[in-house]
């Protein structure tokens, strides 16, 4: 008998490696992948750090509802952590450097938006639990009823007891400054700024950006100040700005950033970042200390595992493109 027990399972085996045997979808349980922080004592300098090569590298398949240049592909990932510290490197196909944002263009009468937005990439780690997070993951608190519009979508958690802390980082938004825009998540509300419902709320601290428009939405209001060499040149940084006086100095063809960006403090500048466009795709590294002591971030304890997911964004101003299933970080010392 249980020679022939055995016999039945080898050829089940067989049989499921080499796809004669499929479940049925109902019977595939979603599997949960986990992303391991090693432990490192000097913390990486940069995108090229050979540290990153004591990280193992993990394929995330990411998929989505729209097309783009980069879409159904992978983000390769790696974590490292120091004794206060954690360390992420992502790196992703994307055929084109998105940061146009909406762009002002001058055709030598009328002021224009240009077609284009921004790249980005977010994770979104549980500070308390997240109702069914761990298995469905951003489905749970970015996607609403496939027959609602998109302007009622609420990206928010179901309770207040529930929270997220949501990393975000934005290539024509947040890059200028290096860091990505730290915010938590909580129940769906009306936040000072936002343009539809949302739970999403803005860490302690300045940072984000102003549009650079006049009242009438006709044309810009703010220019570079020429007495300033622009510190990140291609973008119009709000410290930098001056308003325009005289529209005679522009002539046809003349560019200006629409979005510009506002340096950052406080707790919303908890997440730094690093990031280079080349070889036709995006590598940004991601850190932030392991406990910064503010109450919107997760205190990461490397005795414990995190549930977390991740999206990236191809030229995308609106809801994601293409994302993870649900993960897990967990931290080794080996």
């Amino acid at each position: 008998m249980l020679r022939k027990l055995l016999i039945g399972a080898v050829l089940l085996l067989a049989l499921i490696a080499g796809g004669a045997l499929v479940l049925p979808p109902h019977q595939v349980k979603a599997h949960t992948l986990v992303i391991t922080a090693n432990f490192i004592k000097t913390a990486p300098q940069g995108l090229d750090d050979p540290v990153w090569r004591k990280a193992s590298a993990s394929q995330l398949l990411v998929e989505g509802r729209e097309t783009s240049g980069g879409s159904n592909g992978t983000v390769t990932t790696r974590a490292v952590y120091t004794d206060d510290s954690l360390y992420f490197l992502f790196k992703w196909k994307d055929p084109t450097r998105s940061l146009t944002k909406q762009s002002w263009r001058f055709d030598g009468q009328n002021w224009n938006h240009l077609k284009g937005n921004e790249d980005r990439i977010a994770l979104l780690f549980e500070i308390t639990r997240i109702n069914k997070f761990a298995s469905r993951g951003c489905a749970v608190t970015c996607h609403s009823p496939a027959d609602l519009p998109r302007n009622k979508w609420k990206f928010a958690t179901k309770t207040d007891v529930e929270k997220g802390d949501l990393w975000h980082w934005k290539a024509a938004r947040s890059a200028p400054y290096d860091y990505a825009d730290d915010a938590w998540l909580t129940l769906a509300g009306n936040p000072t700024g936002s343009y539809r419902e949302t739970g999403r709320r803005k860490d302690t601290g300045a940072g984000g950006d102003v549009r650079n428009q006049t009242i009438d939405g006709t044309r810009p209001i703010y220019m570079q100040d020429p007495n300033k060499k622009p510190s990140v040149p291609g973008f119009l940084l709000l410290d930098e700005a001056i308003k325009i006086a005289d529209y005679s100095l522009f002539k046809a063809g003349d560019i200006i950033p629409y979005r510009l960006p506002i340096k950052p403090s406080g707790s919303r500048f908890d997440v730094k970042a690093i990031s280079r466009h080349a070889d036709g795709g995006w590598m940004v590294m991601l850190y932030r200390k392991l406990d910064t002591g503010h109450e919107d971030d997760v205190t990461f304890n490397p005795m414990r595992n995190y549930g977390f997911a991740l999206a990236v964004f191809d030229d995308s101003g609106s809801d994601h493109s293409k994302a993870t299933e649900p993960m897990t970080l967990r931290f080794s010392r080996e």
